[in-house]
């Protein structure tokens, strides 16, 4: 194949579109849990709401045109296929972006966001060409070629797919994985990289140094920052990574059961995504998510790259380009965690988490404009 880059249009079978509603009409639905709310999982009232929806509700055959209304593409990378949408801006000036999802997420997630960078309002913005990825193992990334999809190797991709694309001088941008993907590019392509821009949130970054080596040591339980701090990273461990602890050491054993139960893969992310936002994500949106996932039997592929990042050393060189943070429901204890350095683009939300793609989209494009603005 070489370096072929080939047009990509997403077709789902009726067959499959029959076979996910007979699925979900023939569900075996448990009792209700004990307990209050979301304290033990999606409750059952939330999830058969959002199953008769994706049944007899949710138009996927809209969503697929929403998602074709956008250039696709498929490349060979390194043996693996890589799947993403590359789009264009009309303006002259607009500079490559390369945007980057996480988990569990995919390019759905900036289905309200590419747009607004596209064809950014004040017209006289700065404008992006878009170019959004499917990490390996996600949706139409698939099928995953093998072991070893960690962040070092798909960062290592990415630097190919823009060459590939011919862009000289281009942006980054991620969350989530996505941030970590973007920040080693970073430092394996400085010399082409404008800068990397990332979005975080009090829970992200407390998670992540939930893995920080020696970062409880380092806070002091009697500042209150630093206890806040403390006591995230403990609810987490305790209350938050049972999901990423199954994936990071059995990803084969969960995978059977959310390859086969949409009932499962619906709970399994739609968990996350409440967990994790603070304003509303509409249904759809989190149905076409969910929808990209069931159609392409990737959730047992995406738990198997959590398992290599998990067991992955490969963190690539230090980026040394110019720097943005975004964090959404911001708090003092983030800039606690992320100590960014004199200079560094910082910018604070009070509303919005873990998805601001989906949640804040128009505060986000404006803070990626006002970033990158600036930078050659």
């Amino acid at each position: 194949m070489g370096d072929r880059i080939e047009p990509f249009t997403v077709e789902v079978s009726q067959d499959e579109l029959d076979g996910l509603r007979v699925r979900l009409q023939n569900a075996r639905w448990p009792d209700e849990a004990p307990g209050d709310g979301w304290t033990r999982g999606v409750p059952l009232a939330r999830l058969r709401g959002l199953a008769e929806h994706w049944q007899s509700g949710y138009d996927w055959r809209a969503q697929e045109d929403r998602l074709n209304a956008f250039p696709q593409f498929t490349t060979r990378i390194d043996g693996q296929r890589i799947h993403f949408l590359h789009v264009r801006s009309p303006r002259p000036d607009a500079k490559p972006l390369l945007i980057t999802h996480g988990y569990p997420s995919s390019v759905a997630e900036f289905l309200h966001l590419i747009d607004l960078l596209t064809e950014p309002e004040p017209p006289d913005g700065q404008a992006f060409h878009v170019i959004a990825p499917s990490l390996p193992g996600y949706a139409f990334s698939t099928p995953l070629s093998g072991p070893g999809w960690a962040m070092g190797r798909t960062a290592a991709a990415w630097v190919e797919l823009m060459r590939r694309l011919g862009y000289e001088r281009y942006g980054l941008h991620g969350g989530d994985v996505g941030a970590g993907v973007s920040g080693t590019v970073a430092g394996l392509d400085g010399a082409r990289v404008i800068g990397v821009h990332v979005v975080t949130d009090p829970l992200t970054a407390a998670n992540v140094a939930t893995f920080m080596p020696g970062m409880a040591d380092r806070l002091d339980a009697a500042d209150p920052v630093d206890k806040a701090i403390l006591d995230r990273m403990d609810a987490f461990r305790r209350e938050g990574s049972g999901y990423l602890a199954i994936q990071n050491s059995r990803p084969q054993t969960i995978g059977y059961g959310l390859v086969d139960s949409p009932l499962l893969l619906l709970a399994w992310i739609a968990e996350k995504v409440h967990e994790w936002t603070d304003l509303p994500v509409d249904d759809d949106q989190l149905l076409t998510n969910v929808s990209l996932y069931w159609f392409t039997r990737c959730g047992m592929t995406t738990a198997h790259t959590l398992y290599e990042q998990a067991h992955s050393t490969d963190w690539g060189p230090p980026a040394s380009v110019p720097q943005g943070f975004a964090v959404f429901g911001a708090d003092e204890t983030v800039r606690r965690i992320i100590p960014a350095p004199a200079g560094t683009h910082w910018s604070e939300f009070p509303r919005g988490k873990h998805f601001p793609a989906m949640e804040a989209p128009a505060e986000l494009a404006a803070d990626l404009r006002t970033f990158f603005g600036p930078l050659t």
